[in-house]
């Protein structure tokens, strides 16, 4: 991880009803029986008509947190791509908030414990969406840390001009190439979640264009069945007889 290793937890807890903040997610349950994983979590969810769906990350104090989501598709009568979405920290502060169809949510962690993201789907109440989420720490340096790191590499650079500084050029190089690939990677999440839901939209209108082009070539063929019999009856021939009349 970059800045150094962390353990991380992501608790997929669905939360029900209106009450506060939940802080410990799983109270029973000891640190050997939480799951232990990366940083950075990317995957879909389906939040049901006026659904609520809450998960928990773990981050420390000093660390980035990052939450993008974005709708995909919706589905129901009088749908709202809307998402209401909150993240609150470990005691229960409101730190950041968005009820757009696609958001980020950005900060950093003030304190260390786990961090609660919500999602309600209240603007659909007669309709499902799905939601692809991308979320996850890490770690940059501050600005006192960066200048205090800066007077170290001076000093170091003094002490060790004789000295064969290779690599630790290698390792300094290394590290911003890994901070660069990690923001690559996250741009890269963010087009994926995009090309995703212009298939899903694709995939709509393809549906919505062949059940019309079907409903229209019915409606045709049966207008042309109909004039066809109506012109056929103005021409139907009856013997006359003295009681009946000819018809014109």
């Amino acid at each position: 991880m970059l800045g150094g290793a962390f353990f991380l937890v992501l608790l997929l807890v669905p939360r029900h009803g209106s009450g506060g903040v939940v802080k410990d997610p799983q109270p029973g349950f000891s640190d050997q029986d939480l799951f232990w994983g990366s940083d950075q979590y990317d995957f879909a969810i389906v939040l049901r008509a006026s659904g609520l769906e809450c998960f928990w990350h773990m981050a420390h104090q000093g660390e980035q947190f990052y939450f993008n989501y974005m709708v995909q598709w919706v589905t129901g009568v009088a749908n709202d791509r809307h998402l209401a979405v909150t993240v609150n920290s470990p005691s229960g502060y409101l730190v950041g908030q968005a009820d757009e169809a696609i958001g980020e949510i950005k900060f950093e962690a003030k304190e260390t414990g786990f961090y609660q993201m919500c999602l309600s789907n209240f603007h659909n109440r007669f309709g499902s969406l799905q939601v692809f989420l991308n979320f996850g720490v890490y770690y940059e340096d501050s600005e006192h840390e960066k200048k205090q790191k800066e007077k170290e590499n001076q000093k170091k650079e003094e002490d060790m001009k004789n000295l064969n500084n290779t690599l630790s050029t290698i390792e300094e190089s290394s590290l911003k190439l890994q901070s660069y690939v990690f923001h690559m990677w996250r741009h890269y999440n963010f087009a994926r979640m995009r090309q995703g839901t212009d298939y899903y939209i694709l995939l709509s209108n393809s549906t919505y264009v062949s059940y019309w082009s079907a409903a229209l070539s019915v409606v045709i063929i049966l207008s042309g069945y109909l004039q066809l019999f109506s012109l056929k009856r103005l021409f139907n021939t009856k013997t006359t007889t003295e009681t009946e009349k000819p018809r014109c």
